[in-house]
């Protein structure tokens, strides 16, 4: 896909503003395990960042998803995984069926002040007997005069301690599991920002690695939510979740991009100064040939993902391979930190390195927003290939 002066100028915007207020936190923000995320996206939100797909209309940018898409892969300059994946949250997982689907009342109340950063938005879909099955999940949300009433909880919520409200996904009827669920913008503070009744943090969640972003479980009871606050039809909304898993899933491909260049990069300078028996690590055929490959590997990914990017624009089908692109990029995320780590020796098992890190962040991939197997799954689905189905049944 050609990329326009425009996408290089907000490029840069980006990467300038993640020089100069997000890098030089980063170790702080980890050895904490959470980081200012009202301050940060507030930052963000001034130089509309966080709206840049959004309707104009409730102060987006109203470009198209190629834009997104250039934020995705240029949020991999920040020096750790966990602060890009909240950003994420906030712009391609939590707000795009809102976007997309919600009523005024919703857009007004919620996606304005989430493109501003004024909000913090998290998504609650995960629960603990259901991570990406999603059809699996218990929560419930009745109607009880103008409100939904919700019971239930909520697991591995991105931006969880530190969010306004939750785009949530809960059963609405008694119907069969695609079609009895529906997403709804759940208010979880209230005017002097403490949880509402019936909303308990249960725990702020402690992590192998995404260290500086804030993880949380949630148990609701007899929560209300106004009936007003529904994203689009009642029993849709595991079809809108559906949807907005690919978006999410292509930002992760996207997002990863970056990061592995640089591990790449460090790691070859690393080895190339390393010394044993005699001569520099890098010059063993067996590393430098690595290295080649696994550069090879991220560019072959880079274009997968930008050849879905380009057809999401046009308005294609991209679940297959988005689903592919995703897949890809959580193997080659664990392939290349592991590699990379070997070649650090001792040092790489170091929390001081960004190997280290890298290593612990990047394993992530492929669990979140569906694991390696679901994406098979979907994949073998689209080829027509799984026992007893014919393609896309």
């Amino acid at each position: 896909m050609n990329l326009t002066p425009e996408h290089e100028q907000l490029r840069d915007t980006l990467k300038r503003f993640i020089d100069a207020e997000i890098n030089p936190y980063v170790d702080e923000w980890e050895e904490a395990e959470i980081f200012p995320a009202h301050e940060v996206f507030k930052g963000l939100g001034e130089l509309g960042l966080l709206g840049v797909t959004k309707p104009v209309e409730y102060g987006g940018l109203g470009l198209d998803w190629s834009y997104g898409a250039v934020v995705a892969e240029t949020l991999g300059h920040i020096n750790c995984g966990a602060i890009p994946m909240a950003i994420g949250v906030q712009t391609d997982m939590a707000t795009p069926a809102l976007a997309r689907f919600g009523s005024d009342a919703a857009k007004e109340d919620f996606l304005r002040p989430s493109i501003s950063g004024d909000y913090v938005a998290c998504l609650g879909v995960s629960e603990t007997g259901a991570g990406s099955d999603v059809a699996s999940i218990k929560t419930t949300a009745r109607k009880d005069g103008e409100d939904y009433v919700v019971n239930g909880g909520k697991m591995w919520t991105t931006n969880g301690t530190q969010a306004d409200w939750m785009c949530l996904l809960a059963n609405t009827s008694d119907d069969a599991p695609h079609r009895n669920k529906t997403l709804i913008c759940l208010p979880l503070r209230d005017d002097k920002g403490k949880l509402r009744p019936g909303i308990e943090i249960a725990r702020k969640l402690k992590k192998l690695g995404m260290r500086s972003s804030d993880t949380a479980q949630f148990f609701f009871e007899d929560v209300r939510a106004p009936q007003r606050y529904r994203i689009g039809e009642e029993g849709a909304g595991f079809m809108y979740q559906m949807l907005q898993f690919q978006e999410e899933r292509l930002w992760g491909a996207l997002s990863g991009l970056v990061g592995m260049r640089k591990t790449i990069e460090s790691t070859i300078d690393y080895a190339r100064q390393r010394k044993a028996f005699g001569k520099s690590i890098l010059d063993n055929q067996v590393v430098h040939f690595r290295m080649a490959e696994l550069m090879t590997e991220v560019e072959a990914l880079r274009a997968l993902a930008w050849e879905c990017v380009e057809q999401m624009v046009a308005g294609e089908d991209v679940t297959l391979k988005a689903s592919m692109a995703k897949l890809k990029a959580g193997r080659l995320l664990r392939e290349v930190n592991d590699s990379c780590l070997q070649y650090w020796g001792g040092m790489g098992y170091m929390e001081e390195t960004p190997i280290s890190r890298s290593y612990r962040d990047g394993r992530l991939a492929s669990i979140g927003a569906g694991a390696d197997e679901v994406m098979l799954s979907i994949i073998c689905k689209y080829m027509g290939i799984l026992p007893g189905k014919t393609n896309r049944e």
